[in-house]
């Protein structure tokens, strides 16, 4: 069958198509046939051979096929959306049962790949570890990125009071007002607390999701009022927060946690009822996930390059 692997770890141009044996679907799991596959960092991160020993990265020898969201049919001609480790760049993958639910009509591919990694984080942000509750403010960093656009609204799905972007351009931040943000404003340390404080009414806020790090966290933390909670799940910034003082913390009651969904998703696996529950919002239009270009399969190599020069939007597709 036909696969995009590489033989050794690096750049995208390691990448190369092949033909590669059908897979063999184990016990508890699903051969799908893949009409589209979705296309994250993580990809990238483990053909550059990033963390190749930690507890959740693909095992097994070179060469590897990357991929870890699909969207197919099985054998009994179910239309599903899975998540894989390894595997999904090619024409069948085997899932596993409990990484593997069933598509709804009315939700396109592009879509539900969106909803599986970025949208999946977005609902554990808000709900598992923030733990919102109706009526309170809630800031969201990178709010025209995939999981910050989907997380300004599921915030409003879920009753904030006030839902507040940050964005690097007038053209994001009218993006996030777009999706239903009451307030959009630049995103930048210098200023910060002032920005949002305003945005906000004068008032402090009650939930910061922050996937940018560095001085812009430690703004953040100075935003927050009585028992408000800052949750980090990313430092695109590539830059380090000051050290946090837990003397300050209780002082100030408030609350720093932290988010990764791959250890979720090695502990109770995709599906289930928050997946579907995604699903069917988006299958009522009640969210929009924002889905970009779509590339033959061959050209995933081109879909990474993309990626790493921020040429993209929203969630980019292969098609085998």
């Amino acid at each position: 069958m036909r696969a995009m692997q590489f033989e050794r770890f690096g750049e995208p141009e390691v990448l190369e198509e092949a033909e590669v044996p059908e897979p063999v679907a184990g016990p508890g799991e699903t051969l799908v046939e893949v009409a589209a596959a979705g296309v994250n960092f993580g990809d990238i991160k483990q053909m550059a051979g990033e963390q190749p020993d930690g507890p959740y990265a693909p095992k097994g020898p070179l060469p590897r096929i990357p991929g870890m969201e699909v969207v197919g049919r099985t054998a009994d001609g179910r239309r599903v959306l899975g998540y894989v480790l390894q595997g999904g760049y090619a024409a069948k993958t085997a899932v596993r049962d409990r990484d593997l639910v069933a598509l709804p009509d009315g939700v396109s591919a592009g879509e539900a790949l969106a909803l599986l990694i970025q949208g999946l984080t977005a609902w554990h942000l808000l709900r598992s570890v923030a733990r919102v509750r109706p009526g309170e403010s809630v800031v969201v960093h990178a709010a025209a990125g995939g999981t910050g656009s989907l997380a300004v609204q599921l915030a409003r799905e879920f009753g904030a009071g006030r839902v507040i972007a940050t964005a690097s351009s007038e053209e994001k931040r009218a993006f996030a007002l777009g999706l239903g943000a009451d307030a959009a404003v630049d995103g930048e340390a210098e200023g910060y607390r002032e920005r949002v404080l305003d945005a906000n009414q004068g008032r402090p806020v009650d939930v910061v999701l922050d996937a940018v790090g560095g001085p812009v966290l430690d703004a953040a933390l100075d935003s927050l009022g009585h028992l408000g909670r800052l949750v980090t799940y990313g430092a695109s910034s590539r830059k380090a927060a000051s050290a946090l003082d837990p003397s300050r913390l209780a002082v100030e009651n408030i609350g720093v946690a932290g988010f990764w969904l791959v250890p979720l998703l090695a502990r109770n696996g995709a599906g289930g009822p928050v997946l579907e529950e995604l699903l069917g919002l988006t299958a009522r239009r009640r969210l929009r996930p924002l889905v970009g270009a779509e590339y033959d399969l061959a050209r995933a190599r081109d879909a990474h390059e993309d990626l790493l020069a921020r040429r993209t939007k929203g969630k980019l597709v292969l098609r085998p």
